[in-house]
C-alpha cells in the first residue's frame, strides 16, 4: 500500500502535485537537482508561482520535504512520480533525456531497498517508451526486476497551467498504465484514496497509455480548431454570433461544450507538442494523420486571421496595444503563445506595438517575453498606460486584470478607439461605448 510519496522533479507540475497530495495527509518527499528549490521548499517557500501552491504548502507544511538525494527519496516512500522535462525535438517526437537519466538514478536507489516500491512516470512520452526505455533502465541499474522487486507505471495528468492544483485535485478520470498488475493495483488504490469521489480510473498497458496522453489533446485541439472556423464563418453570416452556434452544439452530448469557445488559437507547453506528437507517431508507423497536420496549420494562421480584422479600423503606422501575452490566464507562461504571435505579426505589419501582461512582464516571467519579442514592441506593466496612446487595443486573453479596461480610459481622443475583443469578454462593458469601436472575434460586424 502506498502512504509515502516522493516526487522527482519540482518545477511547476511536480512542486503542485507533491503540495496537492500532501494536503490529502500524505507524507511527500520532493527531489530536484536546483539547490535553491530545495532549500526554499524545505523553508516553506513555494518553487514556482502558481494559484493555490504557496497556501497549500504553508498549509501541508509538516508533510512536506525536499532533497537531492534520490537514495533518501526512494528510501522514504512508496512510489516515486517521475515529473521532469520531456523537451520536444523537431521531428515532433519527445526528448526522454531527463527521464532516463532520472530512471538511472532511480534504479541506483532501487538497489539499496528492501520490498516493493512504484515508480511512476508522469511526463509526457511517445508509446513504447516506458516498455522500451524506462523499464530496461530501471533493471539494469537495480539488478531486479519489474514485478518483482519493484514496479512501473506511466500516469500522465490532464492538468492546466493557471489551474494545476484544482485540475490535478478534481481530473475527469485517472490513466494507469501498468508495466506489471502490482503496481497498477497499488497505483489505482492510492488514487482512490486521495481522491474519494469515485474519479474512473482506466488501467491498460503503458503503450496504449501514452498513446491516450497525446490523443486526448491532440482531439482537443481539434476542438478548439474547428470552434474557431466557426467563429470565421460566423464573422461574415449576417447575425452571426459563435457564442449561440457554439452553445447549442455543446447541448449534444456527443460534442459537449469545452473547448468549444471560438476565439484564438491553442497554445502552451502541451497542445501544440502534442499535437504535433501525434502526427509524428502516424508518420513513423506508416499512418497519415492529416486531421492532425491541418489542425496545426489553421493554428499557425489564426493570429494573422485575428489582425486581419483590424483592416480598415487603423493605419499601418497607428500603435496597437496587445494585452495578454501569456498563452491563458492566471499563469505568465508565454510558450507558444497566441497574444505573442499577434504582437510579433503587428510588428511585421508595420505598427508600432505596446504589450502588457498582469503576470508575464513582472520581473522573473519578463525575460522570456524579451526572449520572444525584443525590442521590436514596447513594454508596459500599467493598463492604463498599454491603451493611453492605441488606436487599437486587442484583447488577446480573458485575463480579470482586463475588466478594469472601461470607456474612461479612452476618453478626450479624436477618434473612437478601436477594440477587438478576441473572447467577448468586454462585450457588455464596451459594446455600446461612444469612446470605443467594438468589434467581438466571431460575431458579425454590423
Amino acid at each position: 500500500m502506498i502512504n509515502k510519496v516522493s516526487v522527482i522533479g519540482l518545477g511547476k507540475l511536480g512542486a503542485c502535485m507533491a503540495a496537492a497530495i500532501a494536503s490529502r495527509g500524505f507524507q511527500v518527499i520532493g527531489l530536484d537537482v536546483m539547490r535553491n528549490v530545495v532549500d526554499g521548499l524545505n523553508e516553506g517557500k513555494a518553487p514556482v508561482r502558481e494559484p493555490e501552491l504557496q497556501e497549500m504548502i504553508t498549509a501541508n507544511r509538516d508533510r512536506i520535504s525536499a532533497t537531492m538525494d534520490y537514495e533518501a527519496a526512494v528510501l522514504a516512500s512508496d512510489v516515486s512520480f517521475v515529473i521532469v522535462p520531456t523537451p520536444s525535438e523537431p521531428s515532433g517526437a519527445f526528448s526522454t533525456t531527463y527521464a532516463t537519466a532520472a530512471m538511472a538514478s532511480i534504479g541506483k536507489a532501487l538497489k539499496k531497498k528492501d520490498g516493493y516500491h512504484v515508480v511512476c512516470l508522469t511526463s509526457t512520452v511517445l508509446p513504447g517508451v516506458s516498455d522500451n526505455e524506462m523499464v530496461p533502465i530501471l533493471e539494469r541499474e537495480s539488478g531486479k526486476k519489474c514485478g518483482e522487486g519493484f514496479g512501473y507505471c506511466y500516469s500522465p495528468e490532464f492538468i492546466a497551467l493557471g489551474s494545476v492544483i484544482r485540475d490535478f485535485l478534481n481530473p475527469d478520470f485517472i490513466l494507469v498504465g501498468e508495466a506489471d498488475r502490482q503496481a497498477g493495483a497499488d497505483l489505482a488504490d492510492f488514487y482512490e484514496r486521495m481522491l474519494p469521489n469515485m474519479t474512473p480510473i482506466a488501467r491498460m498497458g503503458c503503450s496504449n497509455a501514452e498513446l491516450s496522453k497525446i490523443a486526448v489533446n491532440t482531439y482537443v485541439t481539434m476542438k478548439i480548431s474547428f470552434a474557431n472556423t466557426i467563429a470565421e464563418i460566423c464573422q461574415r453570416l449576417p447575425g452571426g454570433d459563435v457564442d449561440v452556434v457554439t452553445k447549442a452544439l455543446g447541448h449534444d452530448a456527443r460534442i459537449g461544450g469545452k473547448y468549444l469557445t471560438g476565439a484564438l488559437g491553442f497554445g502552451g507547453p502541451c497542445f501544440p507538442r502534442d499535437n504535433r506528437a501525434i502526427a509524428y507517431l502516424a508518420r513513423s508507423v506508416g499512418v497519415e494523420a492529416p486531421l492532425a497536420e491541418t489542425t496545426d496549420v489553421l493554428n499557425d494562421r489564426r493570429a494573422q486571421q485575428i489582425i486581419s480584422l483590424l483592416d480598415g479600423a487603423v493605419d499601418a503606422s497607428e500603435t496597437v496595444a496587445v494585452l495578454g501575452l501569456s498563452y491563458k490566464p492566471s499563469t505568465e507562461v508565454v510558450e507558444e503563445s497566441q497574444g505573442i504571435h499577434i504582437a510579433r505579426a503587428l510588428v511585421e505589419a508595420g505598427h508600432k506595438v505596446v504589450v502588457h501582461d498582469p503576470l508575464a512582464l513582472d520581473p522573473g516571467p519578463d525575460a522570456k517575453v524579451r526572449a520572444e519579442l525584443g525590442d521590436t514592441v514596447i513594454y508596459m506593466r500599467n493598463l492604463p498606460d498599454a491603451v493611453a496612446n492605441a488606436s487599437a487595443v486587442i484583447v488577446a486573453n480573458s485575463d480579470p486584470a482586463f475588466k478594469a479596461l472601461n470607456a474612461s480610459l479612452f476618453e478626450g481622443r479624436a477618434r473612437p478607439v478601436f477594440v477587438l475583443d478576441c473572447w467577448r469578454y468586454l462585450r457588455d462593458t464596451l459594446g455600446t461605448s461612444p469612446n470605443v469601436r467594438y468589434r467581438a472575434v466571431g460575431v458579425a460586424s454590423e
